[in-house]
Protein backbone atom coordinates (compact mmCIF):
# COMPACT_ATOMS: atom_id res chain seq x y z
CA UNK A 1 0.00 0.00 0.00
CA UNK A 2 1.38 3.65 -0.98
CA UNK A 3 -0.11 6.53 0.83
CA UNK A 4 1.49 8.56 -1.59
CA UNK A 5 -0.08 7.25 -4.39
CA UNK A 6 -3.21 7.37 -3.11
CA UNK A 7 -3.32 10.69 -2.10
CA UNK A 8 -1.58 11.38 -5.82
CA UNK A 9 -4.61 9.87 -7.32
CA UNK A 10 -7.29 11.89 -5.27
CA UNK A 11 -4.57 15.40 -6.10
CA UNK A 12 -4.97 14.55 -10.00
CA UNK A 13 -8.78 13.78 -10.13
CA UNK A 14 -9.25 16.98 -7.59
CA UNK A 15 -7.28 18.66 -11.04
CA UNK A 16 -7.87 17.02 -13.98
CA UNK A 17 -11.05 16.88 -14.97
CA UNK A 18 -10.85 14.20 -17.45
CA UNK A 19 -8.99 11.98 -15.32
CA UNK A 20 -12.03 12.07 -13.04
CA UNK A 21 -14.55 11.49 -15.57
CA UNK A 22 -13.01 8.27 -16.66
CA UNK A 23 -12.15 7.49 -12.63
CA UNK A 24 -16.12 8.32 -12.41
CA UNK A 25 -16.86 6.17 -15.53
CA UNK A 26 -14.62 3.18 -15.01
CA UNK A 27 -12.76 3.69 -12.05
CA UNK A 28 -10.73 0.18 -12.54
CA UNK A 29 -9.12 1.26 -16.25
CA UNK A 30 -8.55 5.00 -15.21
CA UNK A 31 -6.58 3.56 -12.20
CA UNK A 32 -4.44 1.12 -14.38
CA UNK A 33 -1.72 3.07 -14.73
CA UNK A 34 -1.07 3.40 -11.05
CA UNK A 35 0.53 0.83 -8.64
CA UNK A 36 -2.60 0.03 -6.47
CA UNK A 37 -3.11 -3.09 -4.73
CA UNK A 38 -7.16 -4.07 -5.30
CA UNK A 39 -8.12 -2.87 -1.85
CA UNK A 40 -6.78 0.94 -3.15
CA UNK A 41 -8.85 0.61 -6.34
CA UNK A 42 -11.77 -0.42 -5.24
CA UNK A 43 -11.61 2.62 -2.63
CA UNK A 44 -11.42 5.01 -4.57
CA UNK A 45 -13.47 4.54 -7.31
CA UNK A 46 -16.34 3.95 -5.13
CA UNK A 47 -15.39 7.06 -2.48
CA UNK A 48 -14.70 4.93 0.73
CA UNK A 49 -13.60 7.95 2.71
CA UNK A 50 -13.19 5.51 5.76
CA UNK A 51 -10.75 2.98 4.47
CA UNK A 52 -8.60 5.79 2.60
CA UNK A 53 -8.63 7.77 5.55
CA UNK A 54 -7.67 4.85 7.42
CA UNK A 55 -4.93 3.80 5.24
CA UNK A 56 -3.41 6.72 4.50
CA UNK A 57 -2.96 8.30 8.48
CA UNK A 58 -5.45 11.38 7.74
CA UNK A 59 -8.04 13.64 7.03
CA UNK A 60 -8.60 13.87 3.63
CA UNK A 61 -8.37 17.21 2.39
CA UNK A 62 -11.33 19.73 1.51
CA UNK A 63 -11.06 19.62 -2.33
CA UNK A 64 -10.40 16.08 -2.65
CA UNK A 65 -14.00 15.19 -0.25
CA UNK A 66 -15.94 17.98 -2.48
CA UNK A 67 -14.66 17.48 -6.02
CA UNK A 68 -14.17 13.65 -5.97
CA UNK A 69 -15.32 11.43 -3.35
CA UNK A 70 -18.35 12.99 -2.01
CA UNK A 71 -19.73 12.60 -5.69
CA UNK A 72 -18.61 9.30 -6.22
CA UNK A 73 -20.22 8.50 -3.15
CA UNK A 74 -23.15 10.25 -4.51
CA UNK A 75 -23.61 8.69 -7.74
CA UNK A 76 -26.10 6.07 -8.47
CA UNK A 77 -24.35 2.95 -10.67
CA UNK A 78 -26.78 0.17 -12.09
Amino acid sequence: MSKEVVLAVLARATEDPDFYGNLAQDFASALGEYDLTFEEVVAIGTGDVRWIESHTGGKIDQQSMEKVLIPLLSRERW
